[in-house]
């Protein structure tokens, strides 16, 4: 590695007006407007490090904040210095004294963190020249194995067991490239099924959507019951019997609603029922998942830490976990989950969409497949077709699937224009007679 020192840190506060076109919309988030606290890392190089976490308008100046914070724990640092000892930073991060009494490893510090530390992995791809995935990839069992913090986590995954599943997959790793290079990585569309959307607007994505080549959509649901299935069977009708629908709540029931709701909408022949309850009802995951089956449940996007993760699976609480990219505290969390997904036998479906999280899982589920799992079985990932054109290196999709990126880094940087534009509150896209935002 060559070794470059960062210098700096900026923060900007960057939100996208999606609310007004119902973008986003959900039966709990009714007016998103698609948003992240974005971070720079300048180096005594020419090379910066970039990362964000995602937010939904409202509340991204805490973030903001929080990272300029924790901020001073990388200032000064050399790249080599962090990543020799990955956990020892991120635990500076996370277990900052004061801070910590905010979490701990949860909410708006946990996402804090989760932006920077996913910069570094950013800056540390692109000093070494390689897409983020494959630089995951390429990387030793045992110094994979060092970058996880299994405080907390032990009694469910060993590091033994840890570097036996990645030496594992590390011998047969060069055949699962090239299927990866040639066919990509499939994925869902969630763009037809917002829930702010009409019926017709439904109708004629989802039949865009066949046209492009997807066989995966998921709708969302948690209205007034008819409603829900009156839209549910519109899709269905659209993309017919063979390929997958898939329903998300966005934790709008208690457990009760949501084995009731689950059931009526059973005749749909949904693949999973995503965030039916609470995210933090572990126990209430569980027994809907008991009441429902066959219908699938998945969860993820909310979920606080790894200690979440390793509980809905201890519990059996999931069929499928659905992990994002910044909600916890970037990329060496990622690693612990992907591991106890792998030694729990849980498909990973990670949650994308929003800002930059398309750009951000890719890399995840392709390292994944590579050097954890090994399969693409019942596994996809998310893509929400908005956005995409403010970043230097987009996701390609191609057929319903994600091309892997070839570029150095987490394919996260932004364009400055775009950086100026969004800035809020005085970006041009927020003028006086726009800002419906504070």
């Amino acid at each position: 590695m060559t070794d470059v020192r960062i210098v700096s840190v900026r923060v900007v506060d960057l939100r996208f007006p999606t609310s007004r076109d119902r973008i986003g919309s959900d039966a709990v988030n009714k007016d998103p407007d698609y948003s992240a606290a974005y971070c720079i890392l300048s180096t005594d190089s020419a090379i910066e490090g970039h990362g964000l976490t995602f937010t939904l308008g409202r509340g991204t100046e805490l973030c903001v904040k929080a990272i300029e914070h924790l901020a001073q724990f990388a200032t000064g640092r050399t790249l080599r210095s962090i990543t020799d000892d990955f956990v020892a930073f991120s635990r500076q991060l996370t277990d900052e004294s004061q801070f910590r009494w905010l979490g701990p490893e949860k909410g708006v510090i946990h996402l804090a963190c989760g932006a920077l530390i996913n910069a570094v992995w950013d800056l540390y791809a692109k000093v070494e020249g390689k897409p983020l995935w494959r630089l995951l990839a390429d990387l030793s069992p045992e110094t994979i194995v060092s970058m996880v913090d299994f405080r907390y986590i032990d009694d469910a995954i060993t590091r033994e067991e840890a570097a036996t599943i990645l030496s594992v997959s590390q011998s047969t790793m060069s055949e699962r490239l090239g299927h990866l290079e040639a066919e990509g990585y499939p994925a869902y569309t969630t763009s037809a099924g917002w829930f702010g959307f009409s019926d017709e607007k439904i109708r004629q994505l989802c039949r865009q959507g066949i046209a492009d080549g997807w066989t995966h959509f998921k709708l969302k649901v948690g209205g007034v019951p008819s409603d829900d299935l009156r839209r549910g069977r519109i899709v269905r009708e659209e993309i017919g019997p063979h390929n997958r629908l898939m329903l998300d709540a966005n934790q709008k029931w208690g457990v009760l609603e949501a084995i009731e709701r689950t059931r009526a909408l059973g005749s749909l022949d949904p693949w999973w029922m995503e965030e039916p309850t609470s995210p933090d009802d572990i126990l209430g995951h569980a027994r809907i998942r008991r009441e429902v089956m066959p219908i699938r449940i998945a969860t993820g996007e909310h979920c606080h830490n790894r200690v979440m993760f390793k509980q809905l699976m201890q519990a059996g609480a999931i069929d499928v976990c659905q992990i994002d990219s910044c909600r916890v505290a970037g990329v060496n969390e990622v690693l612990a989950i992907l591991l106890l997904a792998a030694k729990f036998q849980v498909p990973v479906c990670p949650h994308a969409g929003g800002v930059g999280l398309c750009e951000y899982v890719q890399h995840i589920a392709l390292f994944d497949y590579l050097r954890v799992s090994t399969t693409m079985q019942d596994r996809v990932i998310e893509y929400v077709d908005h956005l995409h054109e403010h970043f230097l290196d987009p996701v390609v999709i191609r057929n319903g699937r994600y091309m892997p990126p070839h570029k150095p880094g987490y394919s996260i940087e932004i364009y400055q224009e775009s950086l100026k534009r969004y800035a809020f509150p005085d970006g041009d896209a927020w003028s006086d007679d726009h800002r419906a935002m504070d």
